[in-house]
C-alpha cells in the first residue's frame, strides 16, 4: 500500500523505468553494461516504492498517551524553551527519519487542531541544532482535555524538499491518523508538558501511530 503523496512520482518513475529498460536493451550492445544499467535503475525504482509505502497501522487510542508521529530514531529528549506557540518551557522529543523509514506523519494525540502554520526556510541537515528554527517546517498544535496542548513540528532536511501538512485549525484530530507527509527524509519534534512521563530513551527506534512516547499514567 502506497501513500497518495507518492502516486504521481511512482507513476512517472515507472514510465521512466520502462523507457530506460527498452532504450538500454535496444541501444547498448555490451551485455554486462546493459544488465548493470537495468539493475541500477531497478534498485532506484524499488527505493522509491519503499519510500512511499504506507503500512496499515491500528492505533489503540488513549487520551492519556502521546504516540510517535513518525517512524525513526529518537535523537533528542530535553527540556527547551518553545518560542513559537507556548513561549515557555516544554519537553522536546525529536525523531529522526532516514530515507528508508515510513514518512507518513500521524497525529500524536486526538483532539482539536488549535494551531497550524507553515514556515518557509533552509534545508540544513535534519540533525543540525538550528534545523528546527531555520529549516522549512510546519507547526501543528492539538489539544484535548486530558494532556492539554501537544505541539509537533515537521522539519525538512537536506533531502526533504516538500512537506505536506493536512492539519488545519479547527479540524478534529484522530490519534494515529494521517496529518501529513515529508518527502525524502527529515525529522519531527514533539513538545509535551514537563510533567508528563517519557516512555522512550535516546536512540530508541519508534513506529508512528504505534509507539507510546509519553503518558500521564
Amino acid at each position: 500500500m502506497f501513500h497518495k503523496e507518492g502516486y504521481k512520482i511512482i507513476t512517472i518513475s515507472m514510465i521512466l523505468f520502462v523507457g530506460i529498460l527498452f532504450l538500454t536493451d535496444t541501444v547498448i550492445e555490451i551485455e554486462w553494461l546493459r544488465k548493470l544499467i537495468m539493475i541500477v535503475f531497478l534498485i532506484l525504482f524499488i527505493l522509491i516504492l519503499q519510500f512511499f509505502r504506507n503500512p496499515k497501522r491500528t492505533t489503540i487510542e488513549n487520551i492519556n498517551q502521546v504516540i510517535a508521529s513518525v517512524d525513526g530514531k529518537v535523537v533528542v529528549i530535553e527540556d527547551v524553551f518553545e518560542k513559537e506557540f507556548f513561549k515557555d518551557k516544554r519537553k522536546q522529543i525529536s525523531i529522526f527519519m532516514s530515507p528508508l523509514n515510513v514518512h507518513v506523519t500521524r497525529y500524536p494525540i486526538g483532539g482539536q487542531v488549535v494551531f497550524s502554520k507553515y514556515h518557509p526556510g533552509k534545508y540544513l541537515v535534519a540533525w543540525h541544532p538550528k534545523a528546527s528554527e531555520e529549516n522549512e517546517r510546519t507547526t501543528v498544535v492539538v489539544e484535548n482535555s486530558t494532556v492539554g496542548k501537544i505541539l509537533f513540528r515537521q522539519i525538512a532536511g537536506a533531502m526533504a524538499r516538500r512537506i505536506v501538512n493536512y492539519a488545519k485549525k479547527g479540524n478534529k484530530a484522530v490519534q494515529g491518523a494521517d496529518s501529513g507527509f515529508i518527502k525524502f527524509g527529515s525529522r519531527v519534534d514533539i513538545f509535551i508538558p514537563l510533567d508528563m512521563k517519557v516512555n522512550v530513551s535516546l536512540n530508541d527506534k519508534v513506529k508512528g501511530g504505534f509507539t507510546v512516547i509519553a503518558s500521564n499514567e
